[in-house]
């Protein structure tokens, strides 16, 4: 069987697989995405109707790669302003882009918009082959090489690659197929998404409620119909609560949601197709092995209650690219052990405390022990009025964590 030669083989097309190809392009390196989707912006599953909440940090790396401008041109809605508060208690804090020296703390993008302007520049890069739909087989890691297997046109394929970038989502075949074993835990709970429509304009103001079943958030965003009154909504409930607020018709659905939320963003007055799913914390116990690496959601997955998921994986695709084309520029392989070790010693500081801080979050705000019910709403209290603490959750949610890559700096690699 003719297996052709690459420097690197990403298993998976998606967002994050997308990413890396950004960032790899013009580098030299002869890459092969092996993605299982026929690729539709539309329907592709990375792709799908919801909105991710994109982070300043984020929005610096897309500048770096030269894609932010066809991200923005299809829509990316600034968060200016954030209300954060507690159901029922009087805790409430606020962030302002402004007190932070910037345009915006964040934006709210289509996952639609991403897959389209990230699957387009994957496709039109020279140095890249994409094999879609194609499912992968096996791998066989070698000491000079992996050898990929897998099917495409009903036809058996294989390739080799020095490095083999797992980007296959949370329920990464990579992974499991390597026996990389996972740290993983769920909350109990469910997220409905929706966009909604309220009855005045967001003003780019942002809110995330804690109430006693989950978090909820929304999420300024546009629609040509509703023009500056759409909120992408995320509605943290129980599982055993999940079929029955699905089930509700449209005028229910909104009467629950605003009894839930309150009057804070006006009268919820139309919604969107509702999507439910469930919610849980991963994270893989190794994140490379020799000529494998592992970025995106398939080393970790969390809650979406700081919107940090992308942000996160976006964050390995610009540390792992730099590790790749410094190790190139020194002559090393890049698919050597020593070499991806520094993408796992940088990456682990910023998967622990991101996760650590959102993971604590819901377990904090989800507690109805009297102790810690008075100390959380002390403690956005103390956040409103202590310009230091504020600061410093402001930076960890527009994404600077730990040390920062020359692409979240915005410097082109």
């Amino acid at each position: 069987m003719d297996k052709p030669e690459y420097d690197i083989a990403i298993i998976g097309g998606g967002l994050a697989g997308a990413s890396l190809v950004a960032a790899l392009q013009g580098q030299g390196l002869r890459i092969a995405v092996i993605e299982a989707a026929a690729f539709d912006a539309q329907h592709q599953p990375s792709f799908d109707a919801r909105s991710v909440a994109l982070s300043y940090g984020s929005k610096v790396i897309f500048s770096a790669l030269g894609v932010w401008q066809a991200i923005s041109q299809l829509g990316a809605t600034p968060i200016e302003r954030i209300h954060i508060s507690n159901r029922r208690h009087i805790g409430i804090a606020h962030l302002d882009c402004h007190e932070q020296g910037v345009d915006a703390l964040g934006y709210v993008v289509e996952t639609r918009v991403l897959g389209q302007v990230l699957g387009q520049n994957m496709l039109q890069c020279e140095s890249v082959d994409y094999l879609c739909p194609a499912s992968l087989q096996s791998i066989e890691f070698k000491s000079d090489l992996a050898e990929v297997y897998f099917q495409q046109d009903g036809m058996p394929k294989a390739l080799t690659a020095k490095l083999v970038v797992a980007a296959d989502g949370g329920q990464s075949i990579v992974r499991r197929q390597s026996g990389i074993r996972t740290w993983q835990s769920q909350y109990g709970q469910t997220a409905i998404i929706a966009n909604v429509v309220m009855d005045r304009p967001h003003e780019y103001l942002a809110y995330e409620r804690f109430t006693d079943t989950g978090p909820m958030a929304l999420l300024p965003t546009t629609h040509a119909d509703h023009p500056a009154c759409v909120y992408a909504l995320v509605w943290t409930v129980a599982d055993d609560q999940s079929d029955a607020i699905q089930s509700l018709s449209d005028a229910a659905f909104l009467t629950r949601l605003q009894d839930r939320f309150g009057l804070r963003a006006g009268h919820f007055i139309k919604t969107g197709p509702r999507h439910a799913y469930p919610l849980g914390v991963m994270l893989a116990r190794e994140h490379v092995r020799p000529r494998l690496a592992i970025i995106g959601n398939a080393a970790h997955t969390m809650h979406p209650v700081a919107g940090q998921g992308f942000n996160l994986g976006l964050r390995d695709v610009a540390s792992l690219a730099q590790v790749i084309v410094a190790a190139g520029n020194d002559q090393q392989d890049i698919g050597a052990i020593d070499v991806l070790q520094h993408y796992a010693k940088w990456r682990r500081k910023d998967h622990l405390q991101t996760m650590g801080f959102t993971d604590g979050l819901v377990r904090v705000f989800s507690s109805r022990f009297p102790p810690l019910v008075l100390a959380r709403n002390l403690g956005l209290l103390a956040m409103d009025i202590m310009p230091p603490v504020k600061r410093s959750i402001a930076r960890h949610a527009m994404g600077y964590v730990g040390k920062l890559s020359r692409l979240a700096r915005g410097i082109p690699l």
